[in-house]
């Protein structure tokens, strides 16, 4: 048994039992002596349809007491071969979103001055782009593992300019993407206009819309996204309405058709040998989620991009 922190097993406390933190792991490091921090962002004030993400994190570590440490499939062991652990949340303002932002840009910035790498749990998509400024500051300009039910390039929502819907524009805007090093997977559903991913397209983006990924296995299509990303930095967000809401329908904007639980995890296990600096998984809506199905698939794919991480070590 490594030394790093370890997941509480299910057999020296129930799982019912003990604190909840992200796979029950002890929530005592500083970031200066971890490798990866797990950190939530309990904010929706982005959102345009149905509230809640704010309770994603939240759930997702609720969910998570169910998760054991090594991976069966691809035999990853995530805690035995980095630092990980649980930092807890950003105190964001409820009642400010601008100051929000900048809440959370500064908490990021302080993680990544210890040279880690964060998973976050989110939070509505409004979160990425102060994350990714934050990546840009550490970094420079990162390539992005986009999986999504939309491209959130609007301009506008309402007048505004940061919203759930807006980040990736933003981004763009701001010199935070490499653009031909980015891919956005799963989009689909009905739009305002006929070109609504041509802009993505036109940054250099490769925008994979749904149909080109229903009944197929993504595997081929990952070997060709590691092949665009290529060496430097990468970020990976997840939103889960990504997935089709039979699987997830805890979430504010579900649109139906949407990708499978297992091509979800051919996509995470297909960013193996990513330079992966950060990741997320957001827009989990508790609320909407009575068995707490979402939050628990939420759980399993924050577990599966703690198990790609570079330096992670594959027990044979």
């Amino acid at each position: 048994m490594s030394d790093n922190p370890q997941p509480l097993g299910g057999n020296e406390m129930p799982r019912f039992g003990g604190i909840t933190t992200f796979m029950r792991l002890p929530a005592t490091s500083s970031p200066e002596d971890l490798d990866v921090a797990v950190v939530g962002v309990p904010f929706d004030i982005g959102t345009s349809n149905r509230p809640g993400a704010r309770f994603g994190p939240r759930a997702i570590r609720e969910e998570s007491v169910l998760l054991r440490p090594y991976n069966m499939a691809t035999r990853a062991a995530p805690f035995d071969s980095l630092r990980i652990d649980d930092t807890g949340d950003v105190p964001t303002n409820p009642y400010n979103l601008a100051d929000s932002i900048g809440r959370i840009t500064a908490h990021f910035e302080e993680l990544l001055r210890h040279g880690l790498v964060t998973v976050a749990m989110g939070g509505d998509h409004t979160i990425v782009l102060p994350i990714l400024r934050a990546m840009a500051a550490e970094h420079g300009p990162v390539g992005l593992v986009h999986i999504d039910a939309h491209t959130d390039i609007n301009d506008t929502m309402f007048g505004e300019k940061i919203a759930h819907g807006t980040p990736f524009r933003r981004a763009v805007e701001e010199g935070l993407l490499d653009g031909p090093r980015v891919v956005q997977i799963g989009v689909r559903g009905t739009g305002y206009a006929a070109d609504d991913f041509d802009w993505s397209r036109e940054q250099g983006f490769r925008v994979v819309q749904v149909e080109e990924c229903w009944h197929r296995s993504l595997d081929p299509l990952m070997a060709e996204v590691r092949d665009q990303l290529g060496a430097g930095p990468v970020y990976l967000s997840f939103d889960i309405d990504g997935l089709d809401p039979s699987f997830a329908p805890g979430t504010g904007t579900p649109e139906v058709a949407g990708l499978t639980t297992i091509q979800a995890l051919e996509i995470i296990r297909g960013c193996r040998g990513l330079d992966l600096v950060g990741c997320d998984l957001v827009e989990v809506a508790p609320v909407y989620d009575a068995s707490g199905a979402t939050s628990l698939t939420a759980a399993n794919m924050l577990y599966e991009m703690l198990c790609v991480l570079p330096g992670v070590v594959y027990r044979q």
